[in-house]
């Protein structure tokens, strides 16, 4: 056997064995490109927020959906993006927040799990979660001992809701082409009643809807921020009519103090 045949051989025994190591990836033979789609998609999670689909991370990071099927799942599986509770969209994971603690330095990322489930052992309400990041509202975290109103009938009847009114408050957009279907009797349908609410929303930065969703039921809703100060989403508290208002100053501070605690965790 020649020198230069050797050398082949040896070449191509290299190469087996590269392919190989990159194949445990699940990211193909290009590894450079496939760590840029990852991170691209990270970032996808980060800017569009918590609960966003597979299709969506898709469409924005311009990656073929397959591939990026292929690469969530790896990135689930390494801890650096995490499931909804409804197994419907993604949210950052463990080793994101740890990544995040240690290039800031400061103290320990609370997510917003154990932001809202601390403030759940403080009240007798319902609270959850918005994002409206992309233009859709979507629930990031629910109440597992209440019910709520979803994200897609939230999406509906935006005008019912404390959560989708405060979304039409800081959307505006959303109102173009919104029909005022009257939920129940209570239910603002008026276009220029609705904006005064959105008005008073905007001044006060506190949402609230009384027996417009549902008879029984009122619910206030306030504004959670990025770190940068703009409105990503909010947090809800629902409760009995006549129990829950505007007028109640410790629930409007409760809620304005984890509003608080959540800004730049959406």
């Amino acid at each position: 056997m020649t020198v230069a045949t050797e050398r082949r051989e040896a070449l191509g025994a290299s190469g087996r064995a590269e392919r190989q190591r990159g194949s445990g990836t699940g990211f193909g033979g290009q590894q450079p490109k496939a760590v840029q789609k990852a991170l691209a998609m990270l970032e996808a999670v980060a800017y569009l927020g918590a609960g966003v689909t597979a299709k969506q991370i898709a469409a924005h990071t311009d990656v073929p959906p397959a591939t990026a099927y292929r690469m969530l799942n790896y990135l689930v599986a390494d801890g650096f993006l995490a499931r909804t509770p409804d197994l419907s969209g993604f949210a950052l994971g463990r080793r994101t927040s740890e990544l995040a603690y240690a290039a800031t330095g400061t103290g320990p990322v609370r997510s917003v799990a154990q932001v809202v489930d601390a403030m759940r052992r403080e009240t007798r309400h319902g609270l959850y979660v918005t994002s409206f990041r992309g233009g859709t509202l979507r629930t990031v975290d629910t109440d597992p001992d209440h019910e709520v109103v979803s994200a897609a009938t939230i999406s509906r009847n935006l005008h019912a809701h404390a959560a989708g009114k405060l979304m039409l408050a800081y959307r505006p957009r959303c109102l173009d082409g919104l029909e005022l279907r009257s939920v129940t009797a209570r239910t603002v349908v008026d276009g220029l009643s609705l904006h005064a609410d959105i008005a008073q929303i905007l001044a006060a930065e506190l949402s609230f809807e009384n027996e417009e969703s549902r008879i029984g039921r009122a619910a206030l809703a306030v504004p959670v921020r990025d770190t940068g100060s703009e409105v990503v989403g909010g947090l809800c508290l629902q409760g009995i009519a006549g129990r829950v208002s505007p007028d109640n100053d410790a629930l409007v501070r409760f809620l304005r103090a984890g509003a608080a605690e959540l800004r730049g965790l959406l």
